[in-house]
Parts: C-alpha cells; sequence; structure tokens
C-alpha cells in the first residue's frame, strides 16, 4: 500500500509528520509527501501523488484561518479534492482544522494532532480493512472533538 501525504505550510501544526508518524504505528505502507503553499494547492498535489505515484489513498492535511475568506478557500479546495477523488476513483482523506474551531494555540494544536491521527487511522482501514469502518457505520463518530455518538429514537 501507498500512502499520499499533502499538507500545507499555511498550516500552523506539522500535520504531515503526525500523520506519517500514526500511519506506521498501524502498518508497513511506502508513503509519498508532498508539501505546498496554501490548501487551494492540495487537490493538484493529490492529483499528481495519485497519478505519478500511483499513491492507493492520499490524506489532504490543511489549516484554514478563522476568517469568512478562508472558509470559501477552504471550500473551494473541498471541491476541488472532490473533483480529484472523482477523476482519479481515489479516496482523498480531507484533513481541515479550522483556526476557529479552538479557543487558543494549544487546543488548536491538539485538535490538529487529533484529527490528524484518527484520520491516519481511516485511510489505512479504507484501504487496507475496510470491514473495520463497516463495523462502525451509524455511531456518529468524529475526528479531533468527542464522537457524537448513534442518535436514539
Amino acid at each position: 500500500m501507498r500512502v499520499g501525504i499533502a499538507d500545507t505550510t499555511f498550516s500552523r501544526v506539522n500535520m504531515g509528520a503526525i500523520a506519517i508518524n500514526e500511519l506506521k504505528k498501524h502498518a508497513s505502507v511506502a508513503i509519498e509527501r508532498v508539501t505546498v503553499p496554501g490548501i487551494k494547492d492540495l487537490p493538484v498535489a493529490c492529483k499528481k501523488l495519485i497519478e505519478s505515484s500511483k499513491c492507493d489513498v492520499v490524506i489532504a492535511l490543511g489549516m484554514p484561518g478563522g476568517k469568512e475568506k478562508d472558509r470559501l478557500c477552504a471550500h473551494e479546495a473541498s471541491q476541488g479534492l472532490i473533483m480529484c477523488q472523482l477523476m482519479t476513483n481515489t479516496h482523498i482523506i480531507e484533513v481541515f482544522v479550522h483556526e476557529d474551531e479552538a479557543k487558543d494555540g494549544q487546543e488548536l494544536a491538539w485538535l490538529a494532532e487529533q484529527r490528524t491521527r484518527e484520520h491516519a487511522v481511516n485511510a489505512v482501514k479504507l484501504v487496507l480493512y475496510p470491514k473495520e469502518l463497516e463495523k462502525d457505520a451509524g455511531t456518529g463518530q468524529r475526528q479531533g472533538f468527542a464522537d457524537a455518538g448513534p442518535a436514539r429514537r
């Protein structure tokens, strides 16, 4: 299995290093990493990881700012990542941590690490152990903060 990691210099946390660390804990995988300036650069980086580096799954890591224009840029990047998935028939796990999700830098760093680690595990499961994800269907899983849990009647 080959996993692509695409991260950004705009992020305030080295999410790429965290993802690589977590991947190595869960599987023996080849890892290809590329770092780009910002989140809108992630779609082409992911497409290159899929097409040129032959990655089976890619993790796209980014940290949009907390302003309205940052939310718009994150949405545009998400749209590009979705298009890339459809064009390549390959999953891209989008891991965005918005700066306004946390009350301060310490919580932001914690959230970025937690979300990145949990999604790295999801990437391994998606490719190598898809039945593991099936077991969690409908359980309200959240990456980073506490799980929501299943809805009850």
